[in-house]
């Protein structure tokens, strides 16, 4: 999927306001609060000193519309789909190992049909999906005792309704997630085009932040980190 150029120019809005904000020129702000970085180069790493990274800012020097440069070096990358650190996928989810006995779960939408992936229609697929990851892993990687998850997503009741209730108790804002797409997602639709009411409430608080104090509160809304025990995913998938 290419996303759309808004959705690069609103991180450049923030990245630009940050830099006036704190005084931090644009080349570090850009790194540290868009995820531009994981569009371009795939990894995260957040080296800025990697060549794509670098190239990127080399363009900026040269080139008069920063937006237009930005739309224009994305367009120019592999677009990944999901990190390079996954393990296996199932239709709209997939796994990477975070510590021996814990994976992480990423979403992504892989649903082609008329409804939308977490739509009423979809939600017996998701559950299905879902159901074969856990026994992969289970199967797979014995010494794994814990999922974990951290998204902007588990803030809709369509998402949580896919996971055991113990797991989306935990739920707690993953603080700093500038760089990374379980806080930017929520601004595009399962096309990869903007959400316009999600971005005009965040353009209003952007408009009026004073200080870098709660940067985060722009968001409408926050990542979401929850935890719980893969035999509690066995159990309400069973």
């Amino acid at each position: 999927m290419t996303y759309a150029k808004e959705f690069f120019d609103l991180q450049l809005q923030f990245a630009g306001r940050v830099s006036e904000l704190g005084a931090i020129p644009l080349q570090t702000t850009l790194l540290d609060f868009t995820n531009l970085y994981v569009r371009f180069v795939g990894d995260r790493k957040f080296d800025g000193n990697s060549p794509v990274w670098t190239a990127y800012l080399a363009g900026m020097v040269r080139e008069t519309d920063l937006c237009d440069w930005t739309y224009r070096f994305y367009r120019q990358r592999p677009h990944r789909i999901r990190p390079a650190s996954v393990v296996e996928t199932f239709g709209c989810f997939s796994y990477a190992i975070e510590h021996p006995d814990r994976i992480r779960l990423h979403f992504h939408n892989a649903d082609e049909g008329r409804y939308g992936p977490l739509s009423e229609e979809r939600s017996a697929a998701r559950l299905s999906e879902l159901t074969s990851l856990v026994n992969h892993v289970r199967s797979q990687h014995r010494t794994v005792r814990q999922v974990a998850g951290v998204s902007w997503l588990y803030n809709l009741p369509a998402y949580r309704r896919l996971f055991p209730e113990c797991y989306v108790a935990t739920a707690k804002v993953a603080a700093n997630r500038f760089r990374n797409m379980p806080l930017w997602g929520q601004f595009l639709n399962r096309h990869g085009h903007i959400r316009k009411d999600a971005v005009a409430l965040f353009t209003r608080r952007l408009n009026g932040q004073t200080s870098m104090d709660e940067l985060a509160q722009c968001f409408p809304l926050q990542p979401l980190s929850v935890v719980a025990s893969i035999e509690a995913f066995h159990e309400f998938y069973a």
